[in-house]
């Protein structure tokens, strides 16, 4: 029995009888005008954080969502596009899939604009996607991808970079953790498959992102998740959990390496009304601009007493230059 095995198992049970506290309560519900998300979706709303913003769902996009939950955030997510087969919602698990078709029925009751047809419902694995290359404008995973080892998790994402189209955005939630695990709790399967022991350091996270070919990555929020603890699990030291919140962007790759958006900003306060690096980077006097991680440190190294520089915030919510 494989990791992936347990994963499923848990997943099946959690399917059959909704289990709140599986995951986390931080993912939070869109409050729109017209928009009532049923009690039982919310019970089995098992992910770390959020995933794809509204703004992200201009132009009625085609929309893949892997791991359906209760289908939630295929609600959600048919809130802007209200058509056939706009969103599709994948999972290996035949009763999560039967839970989330049901739950589209209660939601139809509910919401006198929503249609179970806006959604289509795939039984496949993240592993090896039932969609056909460069046909989506936006993919997310909630709380998934932790769950996997390295290999698999390096599988998981090129298939999501295979099925998006060019310019295509890969919404991302999932724990982060800078702690070193033991090898027991990396190895618990159970633990694992509650989002708890796969969890990577942030750098690893977003380096695996960018080797997939990613060229652009915006790290959008970082907020406290668990902490495995002493007295419950097998450690000598407390280990703190973070879940962190990604967009990735299928841009092609620059010469020079990624650009990743960890919330760094640099502000020009010199004498000229503005400074010009003449490499694509133009900061007005005393007017905060965000930059990639690459950018900050090529402007550090100018080594100008005019220019600032902030640490990360892990918060970047667009209008940066690169």
């Amino acid at each position: 029995m494989s990791y992936l095995d347990t994963t499923y198992d848990v997943y099946k049970t959690a399917a059959m009888t909704p289990d709140v506290g599986l995951c986390c309560t931080t993912t939070p519900i869109w409050q729109l005008p017209g928009l009532k998300i049923p009690v039982i979706m919310q019970q089995m709303n098992y992910g770390c954080g959020s995933t794809v913003n509204p703004r992200d769902l201009g132009n009625n996009p085609v929309i893949l969502y892997v791991g359906v939950g209760g289908g939630m955030e295929l609600l959600q997510f048919s809130y802007f596009n209200r058509r056939k087969g706009g969103v599709i919602g994948v999972d290996i698990v035949d009763e999560m899939l039967e839970a989330s078709a049901k739950n589209f029925v209660i939601a139809e009751n509910e919401n006198d604009w929503f249609v179970s047809d806006f959604v289509e419902l795939r039984k496949g694995s993240a592993l090896d996607l039932p969609i056909e290359e460069n046909t989506i404008d936006v993919a997310a995973q909630n709380c998934l991808f932790n769950i996997f080892k390295m290999d698999d998790l390096k599988l998981a994402l090129s298939e999501m970079y295979r099925v998006l189209k060019p310019g295509g955005r890969l919404v991302l939630s999932d724990p982060t953790c800078e702690t070193k695990m033991s090898d027991t709790l990396i190895n618990d399967e159970r633990l694992r498959a509650l989002c708890l022991s796969g969890a990577l350091p942030l750098a690893d996270y977003l380096k695996t992102i960018t080797e997939t070919g990613f060229g652009t990555v915006e790290v959008r929020a970082k907020r406290p998740y668990r902490i495995l603890d002493t007295k419950h699990y097998d450690t000598d030291q407390l280990i703190y959990i973070e879940s962190v919140e990604v967009c990735a962007i299928k841009d092609p790759m620059p010469a020079d390496g990624p650009c990743i958006f960890t919330g760094k900003t640099a502000i020009y306060y010199g004498d000229d009304a503005f400074f010009d690096d003449n490499k694509g980077h133009t900061l007005m006097q005393n007017q905060p601009l965000s930059v990639c991680d690459k950018t900050a440190g090529a402007l550090k190294k100018l080594g100008r007493d005019d220019i600032f520089i902030s640490e990360s915030t892990f918060f970047y919510d667009g209008g940066g230059c690169c």
